[in-house]
């Protein structure tokens, strides 16, 4: 009778355990997820506020740099193309596409002393590469965020957990274009 009590009791106690740990897996898996798109729409705020400061930019450079109008329109039709997109992967193409000619706007912005030395273009500048640094730090979340999802809906034995709650796709990271990712030639 004994063994029987004490057989039903470590029972017991293995069944509260394991359903514990479901449970405990079961809520970490819904704040992983939680997470990204959280993650995403924090991205998509400080792109937004990148956005909203593009025409101003824009605006003022347009007068010094005729030579750059290709830029400038390449800048302009990301930032409509990139208002209208529907995937992450359409947002990072195009938000890649944006940096680029951001980066060349302001390298070519060092020919144009009157430019460099408009307090304006400074403020615009000084603003938008605030806000690169933000977007760069924001991206690290994300991808942090959909790294620990994507391994843990993986590792055995959360993975049951993952596959009953429907959690069997993983999500994209973003990724350095390949511009971005290329050599750089410094002169002196």
């Amino acid at each position: 009778m004994i063994g029987l009590i004490i057989s039903l009791a470590i029972l017991l106690l293995i069944s509260i355990i394991l359903v514990a740990w479901y449970v405990g897996t079961y809520n970490a898996f819904i704040q992983l997820k939680a997470d990204i798109p959280k993650a995403l729409a924090n991205i998509d705020v400080l792109l937004k506020q990148r956005h909203d400061e593009l025409p101003k930019l824009i605006a003022s450079v347009k007068g010094y740099m005729k030579h750059e109008k290709g830029t400038l329109t390449e800048l302009t039709q990301a930032r409509t193309a990139w208002m209208k997109a529907k995937t992450i992967e359409q947002k990072a193409k195009l938000d890649n596409q944006i940096s680029e000619a951001l980066k060349t706007i302001f390298a070519v912005a060092e020919n144009y002393p009157q430019l460099r030395a408009s307090e304006n273009f400074q403020h615009l500048q000084q603003r938008i590469s605030g806000i690169e640094n933000e977007l760069a730090d924001r991206r690290e979340f994300y991808n942090d965020s959909t790294t620990t999802f994507n391994v843990r809906i993986k590792q055995f034995p959360a993975n049951i957990v993952a596959k009953n709650m429907g959690l069997t796709t993983e999500f994209k990271v973003f990724k350095a274009s390949v511009a971005e990712t290329a050599d750089i030639e410094v002169k002196f």
